[in-house]
């Protein structure tokens, strides 16, 4: 997990190849400073943090270019007729054997920071970094200039474009390849890791890219806006998925540089065909809904056979009643569970000097339904059976909250599926007057979002909050990549991809899945990994892996969810059988419950805020326009 940064000046920018295409957010003034920027991408990579300057000079219609370190860092606009562009990254270090320090920068005056993690489609050694891996592999493609997807015939090689397509993982990109004078940025198709952009506009000429946005809208808003209900208009938007390219080249007729900003498709023909979220059986018929109706009856009582054995039942025992491609998916989550968390992968000066029993590398996001209870079993499938797992769970209300009561029921079906494992339920009692700080930080971290939502706080309690804090806060600053809550390196996110279960129809459903594909990476991704990267750790997401989405767009939508079949048994009915095949059979039959919801924030906060939860209801909290101050106050 890594901060990156571009600011750009001095080079008039053209957006108007796809300007129509994107909402316009601004305000007339630049509302942070340098520092606030690198505070904030230092707290994602507290292991590193450096800054690099590209001068372009404009002459006789050539452009030279100059690479150094520079920490005198500015946003101004460029007035001597010279461009800049300032690259920040920081850094916490995951993989490689030797320490990084972001922007990479090698012997033809190229320059990278990347933000991501490369689980598959490049073939890394085991003991290589993604970004250094990543840079020189780019330095490899073509900067002809003749194309920019696709193989080069001219020059024989592969552009960027393909390289970049080719990824499968979460990423995202600030890379100026120096011999072409082309800068290129981007991030995955999903969306999964944060990259917010300024566009140049009349009111303020700067061009940004950052991994955070250092402004609160809530700080921002005026007290004018907030009693007409204005709605506030953000200095940053997010960067729609895709692979962008800014051409620098030298005007014609004016003493300045231009450069034009394109947008290209990916090349991965196989990713262009998840992104266009295309199932082949969507709407069953009759004798379909018969014969799952039939297969679900019989399974559920080779379930509840298997559940009243006075003997603990091994994973797996109802296998015979399960489909095939339940199998399947259960192969693909565990190869998406193992990528994610193998050991090679973390950076070997972590664990320098801590015994082995006492390193704890993954934790989970846990309120015992039934996405964590998956990850859970198959982390313990994943990792070396000598290491602790850390299970999360955070509460509101005491012993009380629903998610508090099955975290300790869902902690006793892992510790009968997987006896030999060390289980940790790391019991984190928050109270919403604690939070009034933590509200107004995560407004700032969501921005540019537009709605407060309640999910983000029990996130952000739990990642901020141990036990044993002050502990591990020492050992943060002592050990770099060492982090707080248990030297918790990676944190699995039980975030799911089947969300909806109230649609009227099948057809209904499917689109309604596909919107929440597409827009994902607006809605959830990008502010999601602002708040859990501003804790110095790396949110991973096992169920949002390519070849686990391939799989499941290759099954029929009724066999994924049915909702003719009741809640706790036709929604997420795919994964449901798949917790079966691992044992958790309690875990199966656990109806859907939101974290705001399990945590028991939303009833606290509604009582707060609106005085009950039918106030609330009626004011449509949970998900509410930032147009005022917090209410946390």
């Amino acid at each position: 997990m890594c901060g990156i940064a571009l600011t750009v000046s001095g080079i008039h920018i053209n957006i108007s190849s796809f300007d129509s295409t994107r909402s316009h957010s601004h305000t007339d003034n630049l509302q942070f400073s340098v520092d606030d920027l690198k505070a904030a991408l230092r707290r994602r990579g507290p292991d590193s943090l450096g800054v690099k300057k590209v001068t372009l000079q404009h002459c006789e219609n050539q452009i030279s270019s100059f690479v150094e370190q520079d920490e005198t860092l500015l946003c101004s606009a460029n007035n001597d007729g010279n461009g800049e562009l300032h690259f920040i990254g920081s850094t916490l270090q995951l993989r490689g054997t030797v320490p990084l320090v972001q922007p990479l920068v090698d012997a033809s005056r190229n320059i990278l920071v990347f933000n991501g993690e490369i689980f598959g489609g490049l073939e890394l050694a085991r003991d290589c970094n993604d970004g250094e891996f990543l840079m020189q592999t780019l330095g490899n493609c073509c900067s002809c200039g003749s194309c920019v997807t696709g193989y080069c015939v001219k020059c024989g090689k592969s552009s960027v474009t393909d390289v970049l397509s080719t990824i499968k993982g979460p990423w995202a990109i600030v890379y100026w390849q120096d011999s072409s004078r082309t800068l290129w940025f981007g991030r995955d198709a999903f969306g999964r890791r944060s990259l917010l952009v300024h566009w140049p506009t009349e009111e303020d000429s700067a061009f940004l890219l950052s991994s955070v946005s250092p402004v609160s809208p809530a700080q921002q808003a005026s007290e004018n806006e907030a009693h007409n209900g204005m709605e506030y208009i953000s200095y940053w938007e997010e960067l729609p998925c895709g692979i962008y390219s800014m051409h620098v080249d030298a005007s014609n007729s004016n003493a300045f540089l231009v450069g034009e900003v394109q947008i290209h498709e990916y090349t991965n023909s196989i990713l262009k065909e998840l992104i266009k979220w295309e199932r082949i059986s969507v709407e069953p018929s009759s004798e379909n809904l018969q014969t799952s109706h039939h297969k679900l009856s019989r399974r559920q009582h080779d379930v509840h056979s298997a559940s009243l054995e006075t003997v603990p039942c091994e994973a797996g025992s109802t296998q015979t009643a399960i489909p095939m491609r339940v199998h399947m998916l259960l192969n693909v989550l565990k190869e998406s569970v193992k990528r994610r968390t193998s050991l090679y992968t973390i950076y070997q000066e972590v664990i320098s000097g801590i015994r082995q029993e006492k390193f704890v590398p993954v934790a989970i996001l846990f309120s015992g339904g039934l996405d964590s209870m998956i990850l859970a079993a198959l982390l313990d499938q994943c990792l070396d059976p000598s290491y602790e797992i850390d299970l999360l769970t955070v509460s509101f209300d005491g012993e009380l909250a629903p998610d508090r009561k099955s975290a300790k029921a869902g902690l006793k079906e892992l510790k009968r599926v997987a006896p030999s494992r060390r289980w940790r339920l790391v019991e984190i009692d928050a109270d919403l007057s604690d939070l009034v700080f933590e509200t107004s930080h995560v407004m700032s971290l969501i921005n540019p979002a537009n709605t407060y939502m309640m999910i983000m706080m029990p996130l952000m309690h739990g990642l901020s909050t141990s036990p044993m804090q002050g502990f591990f806060l020492l050992v943060l600053v002592l050990m770099n990549s060492v982090l707080v809550m248990g030297d918790i390196e990676q944190v699995l996110d039980g975030e799911g991809i089947i969300t909806m279960y109230a649609l009227i129809s099948w057809l209904g459903l499917h689109e309604e899945m596909k919107l929440d594909m597409q827009r994902i990476w607006k809605r959830n991704l990008g502010r999601d990994d602002r708040c859990i990267a501003d804790n110095g750790k790396e949110a991973r997401f096992p169920f949002l892996d390519e070849d686990v989405i391939r799989v499941l767009l290759d099954f029929p939508l009724w066999e994924v969810a049915n909702l003719d079949q009741p809640s706790g048994t036709g929604d997420k009915k795919i994964l449901r059988e798949v917790a079966e095949l691992l044992g958790l059979y309690e875990a199966a039959v656990l109806p859907k419950r939101a974290i705001q919801f399990g945590s028991r924030i939303a009833r606290e906060s509604n009582r707060k805020n609106f005085g009950s939860n039918r106030a609330a209801n009626q004011a449509s909290a949970g998900s509410v326009k930032i147009c005022r101050k917090s209410n946390f106050n």
